[in-house]
């Protein structure tokens, strides 16, 4: 039976029922996913022998289809839900895509933890902290961090908190009073940390009342007894608070909260730029443009459908949607747009339910609203005449080049590579590097860093093979610990595509081996060197690809190559420092291990310990005004003739 004769069986046996379908090709590559309230008509609509308003997209997919299957669901809004989601994870060539993949600054709660954290992140997880934002400066996210935990004197360090308590003594942060440090027995108890964390999750939602009263009562009592500084530490905490108020942007709900979507859209080249302004409290806080990749694809319709030749705009706007605000965890109670969706009831319901709250679409016709909407369009048709050969040329560089490479190894996809290398000196501090590249580009969130355990000299493939076990080993098992969690992948539960080895045979065969024990299968390719050190082809399946010098493929395999080594090397470098502050501090009376340790901890290298004064040096968490006297006169003996 062909394929095609195996397609009209399949057929046969659709259910009427909501769902997605996902068409193939022979390679069972996923070319399109879709959804549909019938997926009997709506899958069968494809194979009609004439359909109405099908374009060329849509017929080039479908004569490449080898097989499709259905994922039934309960309802349109879990179908919707399910289509975004493998449209995410899939980036199937003939849906339209969102191209940029930004991420946002948020503030990250640890509230699952004992001693729970202020952090700063460019992810949210599902890892039961609590997150505010997103805000569309990272220096905001810092300075607000900064002021929660002057405030409430919450721990920034990684300690595993209640187990390591007593372990070790406060760092500097206690002695600057910046922590109260939970990690020493008898500073606070675990109720009163707890109760300082709640009061720092109150303030970031908003509610700073209380404790702006109480900081002025502080600050004029200061001020009455002349305590000068003290009141003007109140003080600078009371402009923290203000600054606080004027740029959050938090996940309740605020006065004239919305998002404002524009389209600039050029349907013959399939380029499509979304402009992006946010308001909050009546006031335009913050814009971003977004490029899409647009595969226009008609569906099928009936004879009691309208034709969808006009609604191509709408169309990519819903794609936009869909994919932009399940992408973050903050979603407006209203969203300006320049015309109505074609699904803009389903989508509303689904935003509902992701806010919690009411969220509706607008189309303004007149009015302030609309000339709001005319200044984002402006905008958006800005950065598509502008970036347009811009964006053309580095897609090339990035993207063309990892096709390029797809070709010269005859695999199906390279879209996530990650490339080790080794750094020593004469088998000192061996250390490895992990970079990883994403479509060509880097990806610095997902770099590694290893220091070797099992090797003492000088052997870089008991090293690499030491790395490659190490990375892949903990990847099963978080993948294995996120499955359970129903967590999404990301880090080290996301495997490569592709790895490339910082050699030839000797180096993919250390890999392959390591591979095959753990059960994987990656593609391994070796970046050959000549004699010269020089890039010069890939060692690939037992032989020597050649790369033309010329080409996007060479270039970027250099990159990669070239930021393997620069990453080992300065991570290499910043351990032999260290070692070098640890050696000729052994050489000073009366500063042990822990005191060398607060010396490398507050100082980046020597140079700098024996540049600081006696008072700097007294600032060190442990360090007492002899020890600071002797440390400055061991630097200094020298200079000062003695």
């Amino acid at each position: 039976m062909t394929d095609r004769e195996r397609l009209k069986e399949d057929l046969k046996h659709l259910p009427h029922s909501p769902g997605v379908y996902l068409m193939r090709d022979e390679t069972d590559t996923i070319m399109y996913v879709g959804k549909a309230i019938d997926l009997h008509k709506r899958v069968r609509s494809y194979f009609g022998a004439t359909v109405r308003g099908r374009g060329a997209q849509i017929t080039q997919m479908v004569s490449l289809v080898a097989r499709f299957e259905v994922i039934v669901t309960d309802s349109e809004l879990e179908a919707l839900i399910l289509e975004n989601n493998l449209i995410k994870e899939h980036r199937p060539r003939y849906n339209t895509l969102l191209k940029d993949d930004k991420t946002y600054p948020y503030i990250r709660v640890t509230v699952q933890e004992a001693y729970p954290r202020v952090q700063f992140s460019r992810l949210v997880k599902r890892d039961k902290a609590k997150y505010f934002g997103p805000y569309t400066s990272a220096q905001t996210v810092r300075d607000v961090i900064d002021l929660v935990n002057r405030l409430f004197q919450l721990r920034t360090c990684n300690r595993m908190l209640p187990r390591d308590i007593g372990k070790d003594r406060p760092c500097l942060d206690y002695s600057l009073g910046l922590c109260s440090a939970p990690c020493e027995d008898g500073h606070i108890t675990a109720e009163e940390y707890r109760g300082r964390a709640e009061a720092a999750l109150r303030l970031l939602s908003g509610d700073d009342k209380e404790l702006r009263a109480e900081l002025k009562e502080k600050m004029e009592a200061a001020s009455e007894r002349m305590a000068f500084e003290e009141a003007a530490r109140y003080r600078d905490l009371l402009n923290g608070l203000d600054m606080l108020r004027e740029t959050q942007k938090m996940t309740n709900a605020h006065r004239d909260e919305r998002d404002i979507l524009a389209l600039a859209f050029d349907a013959a080249q399939g380029d499509a730029v979304v402009q992006v302004f946010f308001v909050r409290d009546g006031k335009i806080i913050g814009r971003e443009h977004f490029f899409m990749r647009v595969r226009t694809l008609r569906q099928a319709q009936g004879p009691e459908e309208e034709p969808e030749q006009t609604q191509d705009e709408a169309q990519v706007l819903s794609e936009f949607v869909k994919q932009f605000y399940s992408g973050t965890p903050f979603v407006p109670k209203e969203i300006m747009l320049p015309v109505h969706l074609p699904e803009e009831e389903l989508l509303e319901r689904y935003l509902t339910e992701r806010r919690g709250t009411r969220v509706r679409f607008l189309v303004p016709e007149r009015g302030k609203k609309e000339k709001l909407m005319e200044l984002a369009a402006q905008n958006a048709a800005l950065v598509l005449q502008n970036d347009r050969e811009r964006l053309k040329r580095e897609e090339g560089r990035t993207i063309g080049a990892v096709r390029e490479l797809e070709t010269l190894l005859g695999i199906q996809d390279a879209s996530r590579m990650e490339a080790f290398d080794i750094s020593n000196t004469s088998g000192f501090a061996n250390v490895g590097s992990m970079v990883v590249y994403e479509k060509g580009k880097p990806k610095r969130s997902d770099y590694r860093k290893f220091r070797i355990r099992s090797v003492s000299g000088s052997d870089d493939y008991a090293c690499m093979e030491e790395m490659l076990t190490r990375r892949f080993t903990h990847g099963l098992k978080e993948k294995e610990a996120r499955k359970e969690a129903e967590e999404r992948f990301d880090s080290f539960t996301r495997f490569p595509d592709l790895i490339l080895m910082d050699g030839g045979r000797g180096q993919v065969g250390i890999a392959e081996q390591v591979l095959w024990r753990l059960g994987l299968n990656i593609p391994v390719a070796g970046m050959v060197k000549d004699d010269r050190h020089r890039t010069h082809g890939l060692y690939f399946e037992g032989r020597e690809v050649p790369v033309d010098p010329r080409s996007e493929a060479f270039k970027l395999i250099t990159r990669i190559q070239d930021e393997a080594h620069r990453f080992a090397i300065t991570y290499h470098k910043s351990l032999r420092s260290k070692a070098q502050v640890k050696s000729v501090l052994e050489d000073i009376r009366g500063v042990g291990p822990e005191r060398r340790k607060a010396l490398m901890r507050h100082f980046d290298s020597t140079e700098d310990i024996a540049k600081a004064t006696v008072e700097e040096l007294t600032a060190v968490d442990g360090i007492s005004a002899t020890q600071a006297k002797a440390i400055y006169d061991f630097f200094h003996k020298e200079t000062d003739g003695t």
